[in-house]
């Protein structure tokens, strides 16, 4: 800009403009040369991922000096899923986002608002490195798609008081409808619940995520629920789901009033458990000793299905997707700070220790970066080996309304003991095909 106010000012104007041209010309090249690709990501608005992945890009702009990766905390409010409809509605999403979990990105893609990763040149690396084929299946969509990379996949899983169980003369934690049958013919005549938990009755939809679907991914061994915009469950375990929480229900062993952490406090003998339980409890219920008086297992199984060990369950899980107002040269640049990241198992290593969210990797108990870790935290061990069975939510854009009907029309009626489990059957695939109109 100063040769340009020197040469317009000078005597010589024809030379100072071909003198300008030419360094004008040179002075765009360079910086063409010379500009970043600038991509921003969303974290998820939790502290500890915010750093997490703050300290990803500080180290991935370290070895690329041409990539600045912007960080930011998503809003919550009024929901994180209303922060991004609005950014996509005003041209303003970012590039990339975590905090996405499979029906989100089911109404994201549908309104063609996010990009099929399995396109980009570098995912079917980005896979292979991190070890998550087996993980990953899940995650296709029913276009045959993958429209989020999985950061993490917490199985939602059941935790037992052994010390109660023990006091009643069972030593054997259940595994199937038999033997958790035969708990509720100990329990039924003491103070003690089964199942405390005032969610078993709320029919909003999201609390279907941590009884029902666990409890039917277990029976139907990972059955989907809605496919290709139709009702496609497994109607035998729905009803082996709705028949055992009929007896329940009849044995008066569910609790569904308020109750102060009943199963801590050892009101409760069952209860689902995520990992995010565990550091709370630290603080809270230091008493609480994996191995002595909790345990946690995945689900109970309908006596039929043979296999007790490799049991389905719903997965509590997010991940990344890509936005599709990127440009050409932000989609590279995104998938190059992704591979970054997921190349090296000490970033997973990381994330767990920051922020107790289970990688969404297949081979976390068997890989020696996360040995010691787990040898520390037992708990957490179990929930690593079930990511390759946890499910993650349905495909389906209409899933809130999909699930606040199954929750009114049949979980919550069963739960109350107002159906019967064949009833609940019929009405719920009648409810859930209104929902998909």
């Amino acid at each position: 800009m100063k040769m340009k106010k020197i040469l317009f000012g000078a005597t010589a104007i024809l030379v100072g403009t071909t003198l300008l041209s030419a360094c004008g010309g040179n002075s765009e090249d360079s910086a063409a040369n010379d500009e970043k690709t600038n991509i921003t990501f969303w974290a998820a608005p939790n502290p500890t991922q915010l750093k997490y992945w703050q300290e990803m890009a500080d180290e991935f702009e370290k070895q690329n000096e041409d990539i600045t990766v912007e960080v930011t905390q998503m809003k919550e409010s009024p929901s994180s899923e209303a922060t991004i409809q609005s950014a996509i509605a005003s041209n303003t999403a970012p590039t990339l986002s975590e905090n996405i979990n499979r029906s989100f990105a089911a109404q994201l893609a549908a309104s063609e608002a996010i990009l099929p990763l399995e396109q980009q040149a570098s995912f079917d690396t980005i896979v292979e490195d991190r070890n998550m084929k087996q993980t990953i299946d899940s995650w296709k969509f029913s276009d045959d798609s993958q429209y989020v990379l999985p950061v993490y996949s917490n199985p939602i899983l059941f935790g037992w008081r052994l010390d109660i169980l023990n006091e009643l003369g069972i030593n054997e934690v259940p595994k199937t409808y038999t033997e958790l049958l035969q708990v509720v013919d100990k329990v039924k005549d003491t103070d003690k619940a089964l199942w405390a938990k005032k969610d078993l009755t709320d029919p909003t939809a999201w609390m279907r995520w941590f009884d029902f679907f666990p409890l039917y991914n277990a029976a139907s061994e990972g059955a989907g629920f809605v496919e290709n915009n139709k009702f496609s469950a497994d109607e035998t375990a729905m009803n082996n789901v709705f028949e055992l929480m009929s007896t329940l229900a009849d044995e008066n062993v569910l609790r569904t009033g308020e109750a102060t952490d009943p199963f801590e406090n050892g009101d409760s003998i069952m209860t689902d458990l995520g990992p995010w339980t565990f550091p709370n409890w630290e603080e809270k219920y230091p008493e609480l000793k994996f191995g002595e008086n909790y345990t946690v297992t995945a689900p109970v199984v309908p006596d039929a299905l043979a296999d007790t060990e490799h049991v389905s369950t719903y997965a509590d899980a997010k991940g990344i997707v890509m936005y599709a107002q990127a440009t050409e040269e932000e989609q590279e640049a995104a998938m190059k700070f992704l591979s970054f990241v997921y190349s090296d198992e000490n970033n997973d290593m990381k994330l767990l220790e920051m922020t107790s969210l289970i990688p969404a990797r297949d081979d976390a108990t068997e890989n020696d970066t996360f040995k010691a870790y787990f040898e520390e935290n037992p708990a957490m061990k179990v929930y690593a080996e079930n990511v390759p069975y946890a499910v993650p939510a349905m495909d389906n854009e209409k899933y809130n309304d999909i699930q606040q009907v199954f929750g009114e029309q049949a979980w919550v009626p069963v739960v109350r003991g107002e159906k019967d489990a064949k009833t609940a059957v019929t009405d719920a695939r009648t409810a859930v095909e209104g929902a998909l109109q």
